[in-house]
């Protein structure tokens, strides 16, 4: 059997993966895309040689990025999804009763076709009314935007390449504006095991735009480091309390889950002071 070694440009080790079958293999106008089989993960999402989602666990991802931030906003009807082209965050934010308008902005519109075909369970949302899809820059559209939206949501690849304009303080900066004033906003921020340099680069960049800024983790099998980390801004709502009380269908997600994300806020002070142990 043929194996599929992981090329992470950040990752100090690399992860193989049994091939029962490659499903799909093309380069789109942004990246190389691979969709194969393995027998313990079932299909698994390849992206320039790095792992995005697997059947078997995607779900711990996606209902950490999207159910902590909605379910502390007291009211999300306007959601923004930038990334994700799986569809994965946007079959998680649609879960709740109170959105009303999904904008899914995705670069690469191979992504969303692909994932449609090998991933349905995944990518079915997308297709609902209430999602409207762009293939375009995220930073793009949320340039100029101004106080309309109650949620974004960045589901990206690692900050690397196209990506990198996620991360920017522009790009922040440009978040703040767009969101109403109880606007809250989460992004992935890579592994505090691998990558801790990253993640306070990450937190003290928000800090700049964001007068609420925090952080929260999951455990995550197929991401490099696996103790992956998710950074919040808010314009003023502390991400680490559940104002809503909706029944959704989850996994793993749920209020215990929620309260024990957040890094201690002891342990989080060191992490920013550069003080943590490793």
């Amino acid at each position: 059997m043929i194996k599929f070694i992981e090329k992470d440009p950040y990752a100090p080790i690399q992860y193989s993966y049994e091939v029962s079958k490659v499903l799909y293999h093309k380069q789109s106008k942004f990246q190389d895309i691979m969709v194969f089989e393995n027998p313990f993960f079932g299909k698994v999402l390849v992206l320039d040689g790095v792992v995005q989602i697997t059947e078997k666990d995607e779900f711990f991802y996606h209902e950490m990025l999207v159910h902590i931030i909605l379910n502390s906003h007291p009211d999300p009807k306007k959601v923004v999804v930038i990334g994700g082209g799986d569809g994965g965050t946007v079959r998680e934010v649609l879960k709740h009763k109170s959105v009303e308008k999904v904008f899914f902005i995705e670069i690469d519109e191979d992504v969303i076709s692909v994932s449609k075909k090998f991933f349905p369970s995944v990518a079915g949302g997308v297709i609902d009314k209430r999602v409207e899809i762009k293939c375009m820059d995220g930073a793009e559209f949320i340039k100029g935007r101004r106080s309309d939206i109650d949620a974004v949501i960045v589901d990206s690849t690692d900050i690397v390449g196209f990506a990198k304009s996620l991360f920017t303080r522009n790009f922040f900066r440009a978040i703040n504006n767009c969101l109403k004033e109880d606007g809250m906003f989460v992004t992935l921020s890579e592994s505090l095991h691998f990558h801790k340099d990253m993640v306070v680069e990450v937190q003290k960049t928000m800090k700049a735009s964001f007068p609420v800024v925090d952080l929260y983790t999951a455990p995550l099998a197929t991401y490099a480091g696996n103790w992956w980390s998710f950074s919040v801004g808010s314009k003023k709502l502390d991400p680490r309390e559940i104002r809503r009380k909706d029944k959704i269908k989850t996994k793993y997600y749920g209020p215990e889950i929620h309260g024990s994300a957040f890094m201690p806020k002891d342990m989080y002070a060191k992490l920013l002071a550069g003080k943590l142990g490793w």
